[in-house]
């Protein structure tokens, strides 16, 4: 046969083949296409060419139409310009596709370029080469290089650039909708294969997924299944199953003549559909695996590694396992499906086991890792996790996977970070070659999750100036850091970087932001970002509800929002009644009655044997002093009680002044063999110091001892509290002293206890020891110190420490500071700038504020009254039923000797029926607590202790002392004004310890402020009987020892 004739039957044959292409690929066309023998121009007919040149030409094509291999692709551009085909459309357009089928893009495009003339099918291969190797960018630039070059696009030009744009997403939205604007100006708008890859392109870009979609699949004449399948994968990408089975109805409702039956794509994206309903999801999967076994897709790879891995993801592990175990072909891919499922089921273990069994029998991918080293993160035990996803490391780097997958490392730091392994994260991150997002987010979030948070924020700010864009994931954790750490001013930078990014969107980082605000304090700002959120989730709703229940001025705003809640329409879960009973229980609130109407929704959802619930029940009844209700929930509680049940029912009987039935609690759960947990042990403990009953704190420490939790450093830290409010510094003291680990709350307390007892100087030294330990103060701490400050009349160093919050430590000062300040102010008899610290105030002053300042004019002698009237004016508005209010303002003017203005307020005070709290004072004795009120003669050793009282008198005057009448706020003779004062409460206290033998520390108990000459008598009766007297007041404590005053009598 001569050449010329095989050229001939080698062209038909291309013509032949030419009408049977499938138009699915744009590339599939390309390479069909070139293979069609385009005569160049400069011939007019191929008898023309001579035989030599014409057989070369045939053999370059027949070799090299369907090369895969740089060296072909090399040899075909060699053999073009050695025998010069450089005008040869069709053997250069061969060529393009040769490199393009390499992924040599630069190649291509250098060979694009030199072309002296270019036709429809050069521009087609270029746009398709960018668009199937990644580069949808250039072919959407190459495409409009195209049309302005005077192209008119076919449908394989339009299939290429929507599929760039798809790849692109919604940024490239607008230019996809001006090329879908262009088909409609051609024939193509009816070609269902363009018409298919736009309804693909807009389930992609669009911000409505199936909206454009659907209106494109609607208009389609002659839709194929193919047309069928792509509006199902949208909506099934969409999230949307019932779309997606919608359509799938529809499909064989109307082609039921053409008969089209699902195929495996149909399959696959309706699995997909079903896997991402939570409700239906499991039903659904069900019932498609009943159709795939039916329609014989079983055996189908994608299809059944697809029904693995969606039975896994809804726990259905079983049913799983017997698929992977029908499938006759396996790859990694339906391996990591079902360890997926697994993982997310919490079982580790098995994970891992089926990777063992699988490694062997499937090709493992990097994937396959990744998916290996998150079980390690489910195992029971952590450290059993750890160790294994080391020896994978190890494994890692000896294979070197990690140097050609990113994902293995990044894997690797959320491994070791879930672990517990934090220093081995950041060794893995710090030795990465290349870092993509995923690897900061890891880093980033393992910090915050290890409590590393000051270095998570760090890492964030690194993560900018290494010009990375942030996610939504990087910014709840750096804004989760920055709550955790108090960190409000840090945190509005975030909130401002999230607005540049326009991530403020995302309900999870706007989540993430109510969160910080509720951390710092900043309820306002909760509320303003809670109502400027475009959208609400769940956890939007309980953070809001959550973050107002937890202030006590916010607690009513919580109850509105949980009614705004109701009424939109929202189902409630635990969390919502676990925040609203909280907020219910709150003692600014007066709503004890909604208590049994939370109780009653509750049963409405059944969550009334929801643990949780019935745990928050008894905390909430028991703040609302209904221990009845308390009791019965516990009965009924029965085996289901858990520690946080024991604790609050011990806490309600603490709220409600039963200590003793809550020291019963304690040792019921001992004898039964329950479990005292460290919040147990605070709890009752807390309640031993407000009440002072050092034996009953004594027993508890013992308690906690045998049990074993010496090192527990929130007992720990219990236990100094407790013996600091007692009265036993140096106890608290030595125990601080002994804890094997401290945390800011031990040193907060330790702080606290040596500012109550007036002990300045060793407060001051243990913040600066903190310091230097490296632990950041935060809100609390300065709250010691300050106080600590105006105990001991420290103005300057104070300010200075005040000043200090917020330039050095980033804490903006709460109310409780300014408090400090002003006492700290008013105590020094610097009022003049009282009221100056008050007017500069970011905040309006409260009714701590406003006291404090009335508290301190009393002291002045009438010097300040203007400003006492100011504030008692601004508290009798905020507290008109506050019987101290009239009290305070009443002293002043006594002090100030304007008798006719204290009547005045006394009977206003009758007048309001305000009520005052009574004085009394209390000693603990062997035989149990002994209470004292003024002129008290209702004791039953009355007589021993007047007898005892005149005696001790008696030597107090001999001693020198002279009552202090001015303390007598009452407008009488002296004399009446030194009897009355003779029998003030602490006077009677001491009196009657004194009547019993005993040479130890006397320790009385007074529920006001000592006053000046009782504070007197007690350093005279000190160095009298030779014994150590503490005095605790509602300020402070006092220790007198041989006639001087722990106070330094500055109190």
């Amino acid at each position: 046969m001569s050449h010329r004739l095989l050229q001939r039957n080698f062209i038909s044959w291309r013509f032949s083949h030419f009408t049977t292409i499938s138009a699915t690929s744009s590339l599939s066309f390309i390479n069909h296409l070139s293979s069609y023998p385009t005569i160049p121009k400069t011939l007019n007919h191929p008898s023309l060419l001579p035989n030599s040149s014409y057989e070369i030409r045939d053999f370059l094509v027949y070799k090299f139409q369907h090369s895969h291999s740089r060296n072909e692709a090399n040899q075909l551009h060699l053999g073009i310009y050695k025998h010069g085909f450089e005008a040869d459309l069709f053997l250069v357009n061969t060529l393009i596709n040769a490199y393009v089928r390499i992924a040599d893009l630069v190649s291509a495009r250098q060979v694009f370029d030199e072309m002296p003339e270019r036709n429809l099918v050069t521009w087609a291969c270029l746009i398709s080469g960018y668009s199937h190797n990644g580069m949808p960018v250039a072919a959407c630039a190459a495409f409009r290089d195209m049309f302005s070059a005077g192209y008119a696009p076919n449908n394989y030009a339009f299939g290429s650039v929507l599929r760039a744009c798809q790849e692109l997403g919604p940024d490239h939205l607008k230019f996809a909708m001006q090329v879908h604007g262009l088909i409609w100006k051609t024939s193509f708008s009816h070609d269902v294969l363009v018409n298919n890859v736009l309804i693909s392109m807009y389930g992609s870009c669009a911000v409505d997924l199936w909206g454009p979609a659907r209106r494109v699949f609607d208009e389609i004449n002659g839709r194929i299944l193919e047309s069928w399948n792509s509006i199902i994968s949208v909506y099934s990408r969409g999230g949307e199953p019932f779309g997606a089975f919608e359509m799938l109805s529809k499909m064989q409702h109307e082609c039921s003549e053409v008969d089209f039956k699902p195929n495996a794509y149909t399959f696959a994206s309706l699995i997909a559909a079903a896997s991402s309903s939570p409700h239906l999801g499991s039903w659904l999967l069900q019932q498609i695996a009943s159709r795939v076994l039916k329609s014989g897709y079983l055996e189908d790879l994608y299809v059944g590694s697809a029904l693995v891995s969606g039975f896994a993801k809804f726990g259905m592990i079983d049913v799983s396992w017997k698929i992977f175990e029908c499938m006759s072909a396996k790859t990694a891919v339906t391996m990591n499906g079902l360890m997926v499922g697994l993982v997310n089921q919490k079982r580790g273990e098995e994970a891992v086991d089926i990777f063992k069994q699988m490694k062997h029998l499937v090709e493992v991918n990097s994937d396959s890792y990744v998916v290996l080293l998150s079980a390690f993160t489910e195992f029971d035990n952590l450290e059993e996790g750890r160790r294994k996803g080391k020896e994978l490391h190890a494994y890692a780097i000896r294979s070197g996977i990690g140097n050609v997958k990113v994902a293995v490392f990044n894997a690797l730091i959320h491994m070791y970070a879930k672990c517990g392994a934090i220093g081995s994260a950041c060794a893995v991150f710090e030795h990465m070659g290349e870092r993509d997002l995923v690897s900061w987010n890891s880093l980033i979030a393992g910090l915050d999750q290890n409590e590393l948070f000051d270095k998570a924020v760090t890492n964030f700010c690194h993560m900018r100036r290494a010009g990375m864009k942030p996610t939504n994931f990087a910014l709840i954790s750096c804004l989760s850091s920055c709550a955790s750490l108090g960190w409000l001013r840090q945190g509005v930078q975030v909130h401002a970087e999230a607005l540049k990014l326009g991530l403020n969107s995302d309900v999870s980082v706007s989540n993430a932001l109510l969160s910080l605000y509720a951390d710092t304090g900043c309820f306002q700002e909760c509320q303003k970002l809670f109502s400027l959120m475009s959208q609400h989730d769940h956890v939007s709703w309980n953070s809001i509800i959550g973050a107002l229940a937890d202030s006590e001025t916010y607690a009513s705003e919580a109850v509105s929002y949980f009614l705004e809640m109701m009424r939109l329409g929202w189902t409630l879960n635990v969390v919502t009644l676990v925040n609203i009973l909280s907020a219910v229980s709150s003692q600014s609130l007066s709503l004890s009655e909604l208590g049994p109407q939370i109780h009653a929704l509750a049963f409405k959802y059944c969550f009334t044997n929801t643990l949780t619930v019935e745990n928050a029940l008894i905390c909430c009844y028991g703040k609302c002093s209904r221990m009845e209700d308390c009791e019965s929930i516990f009965s009924r509680m029965a085996q289901r009680r858990d520690e946080v049940s024991w604790n609050s029912m011990i806490s309600g009987c603490i709220h409600n002044e039963q200590l003793p039935k809550a020291l019963d609690l304690v040792w019921f759960m001992m004898q039964n063999g329950q479990r005292l947990d460290h919040f147990t042990f605070a709890t009752v403990l807390s309640a031993c110091a407000s009440v002072a009953t050092m034996e009953r704190g004594m027993q508890v420490h013992a308690c906690q001892i045998r049990a074993c939790l010496e090192s527990d450093v929130v007992v720990g830290s219990a236990i100094v509290d407790m013996y600091a409010k007692c009265g036993r510094i140096d106890y608290a003291s030595r125990c601080f002293e002994l804890m094997p680990r401290k945390n800011l709350y031990s040193w907060n307390t330790m702080i606290s206890g040596y500012a109550r007892h007036g002990l300045v100087d060793k407060a001051l030294e243990i913040f600066d020891q903190m310091k230097e330990e490296g632990q950041l103060p935060n809100h609390v701490t300065f709250v010691g110190v300050l106080s600590a400050c105006s105990h001991g009349g420290l103005v300057e160093e104070g300010f200075q420490h005040f000043e200090s919050m917020s330039n050095d430590y980033r804490l903006a000062p709460q109310m409780e500071h300014f408090s400090c300040m002003v006492d700290l102010f008013g105590r020094s008899g610097k009022l003049d700038k009282v009221e100056d610290f008050i007017n500069k105030m970011p905040m309006q002053p409260n009714i701590l504020i406003w006291r404090t300042v009335l508290g301190s004019c009393c002291r002045t002698n009438g010097r300040y009254s203007e400003l006492g009237r100011r504030a008692a004016k601004m508290l009798l508005e905020l507290e008109p039923e506050n019987g101290t209010n009239y009290v305070l303002l009443a002293n002043m003017y006594a002090a100030g000797a304007q008798w006719e203005n204290m009547a005045i307020t006394r009977s206003a005070m009758s007048s309001a029926a305000a009520k005052k709290q009574a004085g009394c004072s209390w000693v603990t004795m062997k035989d149990g607590i002994h209470v004292f009120v003024a002129g008290d003669k209702s004791h039953p050793e009355k007589g021993a202790i007047y007898e005892k009282l005149g005696e001790l008198l008696r030597k107090l005057r001999d001693a020198g002392y002279v009552p202090q009448t001015d303390s007598a706020l009452y407008d009488l003779e002296p004399e009446s004004k030194d009897e009355l004062l003779s029998y003030h409460s602490e006077k009677l206290a001491i009196a009657f310890v004194l009547t019993r033998k005993s040479t130890s520390t006397i320790r009385i108990m007074k529920n006001l402020r000592v006053c000046g000459d009782c504070h007197l008598a007690f350093r005279y009766i000190s160095k009298i009987i030779g014994r150590q007297i503490v005095l605790r007041d509602s300020n402070r404590f006092h220790h007198f020892s041989h006639g001087e005053c722990s106070c330094r009598d500055y109190w």
